[in-house]
């Protein structure tokens, strides 16, 4: 009789670990394996990618930097299998599919955009479902001999023992008795909080409209009503689908004005004033490609330098200890292609300066010296504190003076990751995202004080967010000719909000005086915060009841709870579950943004040893290990 599996969570994360599991199957696994994908959404796609929501909304990454599949690059024990990234897959579809078959298999819009996506599209979300659709049939097509898949459209609702074997109980009434568990259900919807539910009381007493943090394509827009205003918390991916769906989704629409757009209402709109701590939207994604090639990463802060802070027992402090190699090899990736793409804008040549960069540490007075004499024009210097802090020193006396400040910097911003003259924007993404696994190892291996988890880590991810997961520059046009319209204010760094006088109340460290704005609509335009405590699924909620998951909860030196992360425990190094007494699951795994290891993101750019496909690896040939019968359990 052979093993199975049940890998709950059937998008683009479920079935990279699917991947995995097939590349290693041979390898590891016992004869006969069958693996079942549970998922209420479509598999392949899930929820976030479902082909079922508004066409106009886009992906922010490029056509040429998505992929599912393992290349050269990688760096992992399982064997690295090819596939077509998106761009492939699109130009293969165009090649080898007449136009009447495109339309009959992908529909006429899809067909439509397909004929038109270049390498540098931001494609629709739509049309990335189908690439993902069309993954996961290639993914089991392609499975070994005796490993078989089995897609079952509905929710795990429960998971018990029944002596070895782990019993999912699915909602539709079917039950799966199998000998592994993999949990990747991604973003955990959650209850609000305390001071979410207190803010919805009060707003209800006072008869205003809260929208809590949730999807937004899966939030009930229709409350928003056309000419009134509304208030916005939160400027990151979240504000610019609701932005989509409210002005472009209600009839609106952009027509060209020059080197920018008009927006022509549709009369069914409202109006918005947005804010958050930072102020400003995400900074745009870069819309070229690079000149110098991929930056030779890790330099700085690779194993190197991690693993000696990982021996050394902690308490390791990521702010003093960890960022300046951190912001040293982000500066590393920007100057690297500074020098090679753009040799006439610097003085030096580019091994001179890489020679004398890599004796300097980041602080010192000398590296800004070298800087400022190798770089002479301050615009194709990095500048981490204004990445972090755009608005900083911005002040106004009133909220319609701030608006033509606000939106300089964001012109400013788009024009430089559009513009092919400033690829070292694109360097330092690309550095950022080597930096992000290697905080993850830092953060898996225990050394981190608590007050590091707590504050550090939350601020790096913030930073990490708001610099490498912006919106496509298309979306910031279209947000500064709103803008210019008066249609949405910025409200600026620092937001705050209450209720009083029978509305909300909003203002910022922006603006010095004047009145504070009111409406009679909040959105909190976001994703839930991770909560296993507070999440509505019905599987981690009685796991988490019977001590079978933990959250972690960081506590300084004398007990005191710093913070409760609302993250599910694992072991870093392959996510198996960890119990409420501390105990590792041997059958049990998670894996995804509602656990302790982070990964960016469940696909990637191609060509750049990616953190989620070498993670998705470890994950798969561990639960390959614990199979009865596995090939490396007899080795």
């Amino acid at each position: 009789m052979g093993s199975a599996i049940a890998i709950v969570g059937a998008g683009p994360r479920g079935v990279g670990i699917l991947e995995r599991l097939g590349a290693s199957g041979p390898e590891l696994g016992p004869d006969g394996i069958d693996v079942h994908l549970v998922d209420p959404h479509p598999a392949g796609p899930g929820r976030i990618w479902r082909h079922d929501q508004s066409p106009l909304l886009a992906m922010n990454s490029m056509a040429a930097d998505v992929t599912m599949f393992t290349d050269e690059t990688v760096v992992c024990d399982g064997p690295i299998v090819p596939g077509p990234s998106f761009w492939d897959w699109a130009q293969a579809l165009r090649a080898d599919g007449d136009p009447d078959s495109l339309r009959d298999s992908l529909g006429p819009e899809l067909a439509t955009e397909l004929a038109a996506v270049t390498s540098s599209t931001f494609p629709t979300r739509r049309l990335q479902s189908a690439y993902l659709s069309w993954v996961l049939r290639e993914v089991i097509a392609g499975l070994p001999p005796g490993m078989r898949a089995h897609v079952h459209r509905t929710r795990a609702v429960g998971l018990a023992e029944d002596g070895d074997l782990q019993v999912v109980r699915l909602e539709n009434g079917d039950v799966l008795r199998v000998d592994a568990v993999v949990l990747a259900s991604g973003h955990l919807d959650a209850t609000p909080t305390d001071e979410e539910r207190a803010l919805a009381a009060r707003a209800d007493d006072a008869g205003l409209t809260y929208l809590p943090p949730e999807q937004t394509t899966d939030s009930d827009l229709s409350v928003i009503a056309p000419g009134g205003t509304a208030l916005v918390r939160g400027l990151g991916l979240a504000f610019i689908d609701l932005v989509v769906l409210l002005f472009e989704g209600r009839g609106g629409r952009f027509e060209p004005d020059g080197d920018g757009l008009r927006y022509v209402p549709s009369g069914a709109e409202p109006r918005l004033v947005a804010g958050s701590p930072r102020g400003m939207p995400y900074h745009s994604k870069p819309h070229y490609g690079l000149r110098a090639g991929r930056p030779p990463l890790p330099r700085f802060f690779g194993p190197a330098a991690v693993d000696p802070l990982i021996g050394s027992g902690g308490p390791v402090e990521l702010g003093t200890q960890a960022w300046p190699l951190m912001a040293k090899e982000i500066a590393w990736g920007w100057y690297h292609e500074l020098f090679v793409g753009h040799p006439g804008r610097v003085r030096l040549p580019w091994a001179e300066f890489a020679a004398r960069f890599s004796r300097l540490d980041w602080r010192s007075p000398a590296m800004a010296e070298l800087i400022a004499a190798a770089v002479p024009d301050p615009v194709d210097r990095i500048d981490l504190v204004a990445l972090d802090q755009p608005l900083a020193g911005v002040r106004a006396p009133d909220l319609g003076a701030l608006q033509p400040l606000v939106r300089e910097r964001i012109a400013e911003d788009l024009r430089q990751h559009v513009d092919p003259a400033h690829t070292p924007h694109l360097g330092a993404f690309v550095a950022m995202l080597s930096v992000y696994g290697e905080v993850t190892r830092l953060a898996g291996s225990g050394v981190l004080s608590a007050r590091s988890r707590a504050v550090d880590l939350a601020w790096w991810q913030g930073f990490f967010n708001a610099v490498a997961s912006g919106p496509p520059g298309f979306r910031v046009r279209e947000l500064l000719a709103l803008s210019r319209a008066g249609y949405v204010a910025f409200l600026g760094e620092g937001m705050w909000v209450d209720v009083a006088d029978g509305a909300f109340r909003a203002g910022s460290s922006s603006v010095a005086g004047g009145p504070p704005v009111t409406a009679r609509t909040l959105v909190d335009a976001r994703l839930p915060g991770p909560s296993a405590s507070r999440t509505t699924d019905p599987l981690i909620a009685a796991l988490l009841a019977d001590g079978a998951v933990s959250e972690e909860v960081l506590r300084d030196a004398g007990g005191t709870v710093l913070r409760n992360t609302g993250l599910i425990r694992v072991r870093p190094s392959d996510g198996a579950l960890i119990d409420a007494t501390g105990t590792v699951h041997p059958r049990r795994f998670a894996v995804g943004p509602h656990t302790t290891v982070k990964v960016a993101g469940a696909f990637t750019r191609p060509g750049m040893n990616a953190q989620s496909l070498r993670y998705n690896d470890a994950v798969a040939r561990a639960v390959l290990r614990s199979l009865p019968g596995a090939r490396a359990a007899a080795a």
